[in-house]
């Protein structure tokens, strides 16, 4: 039930906020960096003290992983680069690489502060901890989002201290000290539970605002924020593949509105919108720029000539009437139509050129142009409103 807690809610996270939390996993190397400096310098001590073998071995090894963490996130830091992390898979991948090198990290630190009891040197058993505790407190800062390996690495570097301290003697001052660690690993995992809570909290207020600032509050579409977002995501990722932007106003609307009230605009507005998610599909971007005016950008366009069906849908949808308070409504659209690759590969250039060709279709109200077309105003092609 603790870990299947801590599971479905980090489950729920959003993918964006995911890749954030892989993004600082990787951020910086001063965590490990200092892990390893410290384990080297506590175990050259406790070598040339004691002898012993065994902790010789613990300290190369401890050394060796940390190069071999650094080195990994070096390469994260050179993929993403060239290649920003956009996609969950690859993130947990790195998570599970990252994931590898903490848990075999406090392994080894607590098989060397478990030796160092065997070890007749009380400043080296001190120092072996210390490092121990050190790292147990980078896990709370810095692993309390990823709870369960938080946790595994508090078990990790714990277990071996109180089995060592139980095995070497069985006395008041052994015993507490196996206490001292237990205590300290079910602290460790509270202090976890408590920055985990308190962080998703936080995270989920954040999605909820940026949410709320991407959604035009009256119709429930997006606005035009994402344009610069989302839209310049989707004209990024679709290369040589069509991509068509719908500049679409609506005709007639402003006499309606002034007529029936604005309560019954914004009914009407709603209705719009209502129409125009009928007619795309999942992957496709409505967006409200404001007023009477909407932008519907098609990525599930193949060709040409399905924007242009879609446009035709568009138009024949939102000219159908609307009933509103017991009043049946008329309303038009005019058009303007921008395809990728042709016209334009920027959301800039796509943007103006749809508004250049629905300037041009609004001469002719009720009807659509292509942005080729635009400067030839024969070319407009009329609809009854």
């Amino acid at each position: 039930m603790f870990f299947g807690r801590f599971q479905s809610r980090s489950a729920s996270i959003s993918d964006a906020i995911y890749l954030q939390i892989i993004g600082t996993l990787y951020g910086t190397t001063v965590p490990i960096l200092v892990a390893g400096i410290c384990q080297a310098i506590v175990g050259a001590i406790s070598v040339r003290e004691s002898g012993d073998t065994l902790t010789a071995v613990l300290t190369v090894l401890g050394v060796v992983v940390a190069i071999a963490r650094m080195i990994d996130v070096s390469a994260f830091r050179r993929q993403t680069r060239r290649t920003p992390l956009s996609d969950r898979a690859e993130a947990m991948r790195w998570e599970r690489r990252y994931a590898v090198g903490t848990v075999v990290t406090a392994f080894i630190l607590g098989l060397f502060a478990a030796r160092s009891l065997f070890v007749a040197d009380a400043i080296c058993l001190v120092m072996a901890i210390g490092i121990g505790f050190g790292f147990c407190a980078g896990i709370v800062a810095r692993l309390s989002l990823l709870p369960a390996l938080a946790i595994l690495d508090f078990i990790v570097i714990g277990l071996p201290v109180i089995a060592a301290a139980l095995i070497k003697q069985w006395d008041v001052a052994h015993v507490a000290l196996a206490l001292m660690f237990l205590v300290f690993i079910v602290v460790g995992v509270e202090m976890v539970r408590l920055s985990y809570a308190a962080m998703m909290n936080q995270m989920t207020l954040k999605q909820t605002f940026e949410k709320l600032a991407r959604i035009d509050p009256m119709t429930g579409l997006l606005n035009r924020s994402v344009l610069t977002t989302d839209f310049a995501r989707l004209v990024a990722q679709s290369g040589s593949a069509t991509v068509a932007v719908h500049a679409i106003d609506l005709d007639h609307f402003k006499a309606a509105n002034d007529r029936y009230g604005h309560p019954v605009g914004d009914a009407l507005l709603k209705q719009v919108a209502s129409r125009l998610k009928s007619l795309s599909s999942p992957a496709d971007l409505i967006v409200r720029m404001g007023g009477d005016e909407f932008i519907l950008v098609q990525v599930s366009a193949a060709s040409r000539s399905d924007a242009e069906s879609t446009a035709q849908r568009i138009f024949e949808a939102i000219g159908a009437p609307y009933h509103v308070d017991g009043h049946e409504i008329r309303i038009g659209a005019s058009i303007g139509i921008a395809v990728s690759p042709e016209h334009g590969r920027t959301v800039e250039a796509l943007l103006s050129r749809s508004d250049a060709a629905l300037y041009r279709a609004k001469e002719r109200r009720g009807g659509y142009v292509f942005a080729s077309e635009a400067a030839a105003t024969e070319e407009c092609r009329p609809r009854a409103a």
